[in-house]
């Protein structure tokens, strides 16, 4: 349950910023380059510091290096609500470098404590991360209302999540085994290897996709006329539709023996809901953020079980999942990057859906390719294949 806990809070940081961005940016001034590189900074933060989840986890443990990274958060929270564009950028660093860590060593938690219900965890794992996205989206305005000042009422409220994710968490760093589970970052041979590659770049453009997506989409509708809870709620619908996605796929992905089916769904429904959004915003919004997130939703899922499906054990887990998270947000955090930037050079959303669209066609080659049996062995850096 406290991991749980902790998952959910692992994207509020991020998904409680889009619904915000407009009275953020007036309240302080931010340009719509500024705004676009704040949508960014989180994501590359994730990819840039997704190592020092494993090099913690030497050191003091596992569940000891959740706990303070989840304390990091709590601290970037806090500090990101401050007076200036400064404590708002140095605490969205802060916080980002928490989950970032955090993002690497929850999956192999789950490996190593519930070695025999993979597939289960994964999915309760997936649920909640979705879950807490779509939380952030749907209540930090209303949150901002109630609480009366303004957008920092609205961020702020998810320093108090996190802290109580860490108030839940300590108990069980009490139950850490006497001899923790050494997680080792990737040995350099990893990086020769196809397969740990194709796992990274499908985790790494899945996640360019959703990242652009939970950073502008709300600014889309709001330029479409749509007042600031209305398009919260469209992105909050979007994750929402995520959660049983979340939940069932990776149990479901776990029980066969080549998941490519799942990569082409995904995609065909990503590609669908970002076509409707660019042809026709407007005629059936709900419908149409509906199919984008059953289709992000399941690539997402998709791409975690694979870090835990291509590899044997726990020990093999850490490298790849520290691999594919540091590279492929790095990847993915020039989506939102991308998308802010097309749309202040060209003042509408075409361009920055077009690029979105045109990146599913490496998406889907890398995710077929990640989907096919076979093992990344990194601690002895092989890979098992099966060609068949």
């Amino acid at each position: 349950m406290a991991g749980l806990v902790v998952a959910a809070n692992l994207r509020p940081a991020v998904a409680s910023v889009g619904p915000e961005l407009d009275p953020l940016r007036n309240g302080l001034s931010l340009s719509p380059a500024a705004a676009a590189v704040l949508t960014a900074v989180p994501v590359f933060c994730f990819g840039a510091l997704a190592p020092a989840g494993p090099w913690l986890s030497r050191r003091v443990g596992l569940r000891a290096a959740v706990a303070m990274l989840v304390a990091l958060l709590v601290a970037g929270l806090v500090l990101r609500i401050g007076p200036d564009v400064a404590t708002l950028f140095a605490g969205t660093v802060v916080a980002a470098s928490g989950i970032a860590a955090a993002n690497v060593l929850l999956p192999v938690v789950i490996k190593r404590d519930f070695a025999a219900r993979t597939g289960l965890m994964m999915g309760l794992y997936t649920t909640a991360v979705t879950g807490g996205a779509a939380a952030a989206a749907g209540l930090t305005v209303p949150i901002a209302a109630a609480v009366g000042r303004g957008w920092r009422g609205g961020l702020g409220v998810w320093a108090l999540a996190a802290a109580l994710a860490l108030v839940m968490w300590l108990p069980y760093v009490r139950r850490e085994p006497a001899r923790p589970a050494a997680v080792v970052s990737p040995p350099a041979g990893l990086r020769r290897h196809w397969l740990a590659w194709m796992v990274t770049l499908f985790f790494g453009l899945q996640s360019l996709s959703f990242y652009a997506v939970l950073g502008w989409l709300p600014s889309l509708y709001r330029s479409h006329g749509y007042s600031a809870a209305a398009a919260g709620a469209l992105l909050s619908l979007s994750s929402l539709v995520q959660i049983p996605t979340a939940l069932a796929l990776p149990a479901l992905a776990s029980r066969m023996r080549r998941q490519q089916t799942l990569v082409v769904l995904a995609v065909l429904l990503t590609g669908a809901g970002l076509l409707a959004i660019l042809v026709a915003p407007t005629a059936a919004a709900a419908l149409w953020v509906v199919i984008l997130g059953l289709g992000q939703g399941a690539a997402f899922a998709l791409a975690l079980t694979l870090l835990v499906l291509r590899t044997r054990s726990h020990a093999a887990t850490a490298p790849l999942s520290a691999m594919a998270q540091s590279v492929g947000y790095l990847i993915a955090g020039l989506g939102p990057l991308a998308v802010g930037a097309l749309h202040a050079a060209t003042g509408g959303w075409t361009a920055g859906l077009i690029l979105l669209l045109a990146l599913l066609v490496p998406e889907a080659i890398a995710g077929l390719r990640a989907a096919a049996p076979g093992v990344v062995d990194p601690l002895t850096e092989g890979t098992e294949h099966d060609p068949s």
